[in-house]
């Protein structure tokens, strides 16, 4: 993983193709005297859009991030970019959820101990109590929300209020086995990443692995997908597989795939507060 200096900042883009975005933004990074440290781009030919992250340092002034967005908007405005400059030294605040299963939790909570995954986590939050401890041994806040039939929308805007009060950049459910209502997935304040233990759009809802079972697989996987209010259906992220075989059970199968969803999911996760993920048309393009 690249080591970000002081004075580096990432810029991403999208706009309706056109000659002349490549030379625009290099022209606006010269004559700042910036130094590109890292850069790609996919010309999209069935939508007609153009994508674009650039990594870049500083050599002369001291550039804040507010200064160069402030420059930078006249080159935005003439290409009708969807643009954000980050500065990535600025730690994204992920808050993460998670139910009984806290495999993907403790692999998110042992790579951003170790610097891995370069994030703060401002808060853990659960249905059920059974990850305080763990929450606990990385002193990290523990907020848990059951969630019934009748405390459902009560506990989601407790989870809502959370969010904002933290400032959350980020929501990852980590294996968190409640759906969020329609009205949550509008209102978040920012992204949400799903780890789903099967290889979408094949396997969808409930106990994915015994469906693959059921059908005989040779393959099982797991997506890491956003949240939206289409159940499973949001912007693939990254997904992963591994190999089973006739004589493997659902509980084998399920085995293997914990290692995959938590691969996928630190994968997908670290993309996103790399800001290597854009939206486009439904899909996403992700500059590893």
């Amino acid at each position: 993983m690249t080591q970000m200096a002081d004075n580096s900042f990432v810029l991403t883009l999208s706009c309706p193709n056109r000659i002349g975005i490549v030379y625009a933004v290099s022209k606006f990074l010269v004559e700042r005297s910036c130094n590109i440290t890292d850069s790609a781009q996919f010309d999209d030919m069935s939508t007609g859009r153009f994508f674009m992250r650039v990594g870049f340092i500083t050599t002369d002034k001291p550039y804040t991030a507010e200064t160069l967005k402030k420059e930078f908007a006249a080159v935005a405005k003439e290409f009708a970019m969807t643009w954000t400059l980050y500065d990535p030294q600025t730690r994204p605040r992920v808050v993460i959820m998670a139910s009984k299963f806290d495999h993907c939790l403790s692999d998110l909570l042992y790579r951003t101990a170790i610097g891995e995954l370069k994030m703060e986590i401002p808060a853990i939050v659960s249905n059920h109590r059974d990850s305080y401890k763990l929450a606990a041994s990385y002193d990290i806040p523990f907020q848990h929300l059951p969630v019934s039939k009748e405390t459902k929308k009560a506990q989601e805007g407790k989870l809502l209020a959370l969010l904002k009060e933290t400032k959350a950049d980020l929501l990852v459910l980590a294996r968190y086995m409640q759906v969020l209502s329609d009205e949550l997935c509008a209102s978040l304040p920012c992204p949400a990443i799903n780890i789903h233990h099967s290889f979408l759009p094949s396997f969808k809802g409930a106990m994915p692995y015994h469906q693959a079972h059921k059908r005989g697989v040779k393959l099982i996987g797991a997506t890491a997908h956003f949240v939206t209010p289409d159940l499973d259906e949001g912007p693939i992220i990254e997904q992963g597989t591994a190999r089973v075989t006739h004589a493997m059970t659902p509980e084998d199968l399920v085995a293997v795939g914990r290692d995959v969803e938590k691969m996928v999911l630190a994968r997908a996760v670290r993309y996103q507060i790399e800001h290597r993920v854009l939206l486009n048309d439904g899909k996403t393009v992700v500059f590893r």
